[in-house]
């Protein structure tokens, strides 16, 4: 069934949260606290040392640790030790610096933020992950983005083997003022995508956002209805789906690296979100994803509100990770 959520008061328009210093600021607060990976004891450990072997040793356990990976560790270290050797890095200040800028040379291709095609109308996201990723909340926060933004939106409720996921969905729809279309819990995903596509295109919305049901990477069944659901958008559409957002839980370590594998492989993933970054201590997740699948980053989450969501910004993240530490 197709039903328009109740509309409830939404407060007025507000610049996207990216784009105000609050979200720097609490991404800087947030994304490396107490003694993370590199705020902790970092300048006090360079203190009146040389930039040496052992120095560069310590920070190789560091960044292990915090998941960025074996590659990716490494070519950050053959940047920083061929400046050391030409000793270009005097100081820990100076080391933090040059660290901070072979993390933005990794992130930097992959920080391509998600651009909307008014030509494409519905313009269809279609949103992936695991269970407990964030996908419906990730969900309702694009959905209040387009909102903000003037776009009418339409959020379709893919994640049928969950009442709860139906419930939350219509919540956000409620909160964002945007349409909404379900079905009964137990219905074929398929068919709800297919009907909320007919919906989109005759009300003439802008912005369909499906959800889907959370499913492990190794789930093969699962991940063969996932591309079933696809078929079935493109039988509506033949472009659409015309981004396929992969929700990630950044305190997935690794495993998050292997999810994004695994859902490329399946449905073609063309953009990524990387929530509960708050969370974490290993924020370096996102330099491993970005240094081996050069998958666009679109968003970033760092906490619960809509103010705690925004575009991914390759020079904010690495200053982030790398300012308690002593850089500027």
């Amino acid at each position: 069934m197709f039903r328009r959520a109740p509309v409830r008061p939404v407060p007025a328009p507000t610049p996207p949260a990216d784009g105000r210093p609050g979200f720097l600021k609490r991404l800087r607060e947030r994304l490396n606290r107490g003694n993370s990976w590199l705020t902790y004891d970092l300048t006090d450990l360079f203190k009146g040392r040389a930039i040496d072997a052992a120095i560069l040793e310590e920070l190789e356990t560091r960044l292990l640790g915090a998941d960025v990976g074996v590659a990716a560790t490494e070519h950050i270290l053959e940047a920083l030790r061929a400046r050391v050797a030409r000793r270009e890095l005097s100081d820990a200040a100076a080391l933090i610096g040059a660290l901070r800028e072979a993390i933005v040379e990794i992130l930097a291709p992959c920080a391509k933020p998600l651009v909307i095609d008014p030509a494409m109308k519905p313009f269809v996201i279609l949103v992936v992950g695991v269970n407990g990723s964030g996908k419906t909340t990730t969900i309702g926060k694009l959905a209040r983005r387009c909102a903000d933004e003037g776009r009418s939106v339409l959020l379709a409720a893919g994640d049928t083997f969950r009442a709860a996921a139906i419930e939350q969905l219509q919540v956000w729809a409620q909160r964002t003022g945007a349409a909404f279309a379900a079905q009964l819990p137990g219905a074929d995903p398929g068919a709800v995508v297919f009907d909320a596509m007919a919906a989109a295109r005759s009300r003439g919305s802008e912005v369909l956002l499906a959800d889907t049901a959370g499913r492990l990477h190794s789930q093969t069944h699962l991940m063969e209805e996932l591309k079933k659901v696809r078929r079935v958008i493109q039988r509506v559409d033949p472009a659409a789906p015309h981004e396929v957002l992969l929700v990630l839980d950044a305190n997935q370590g690794q495993n998050a690296l292997a999810q994004a594998r695994q859902f490329g492989a399946a449905v073609g993933v063309t953009g990524l979100v990387l929530t509960k970054l708050d969370g974490t201590a290993k924020g370096g997740i996102v330099i491993a994803i970005a240094q081996e699948l050069k998958i666009p980053i679109r968003f970033i989450g760092i906490g619960e509100t809509a103010e705690d969501f925004g575009e991914f910004d390759a020079q904010a993240f690495a200053a982030a990770l790398t300012q308690a530490a002593g850089a500027a």
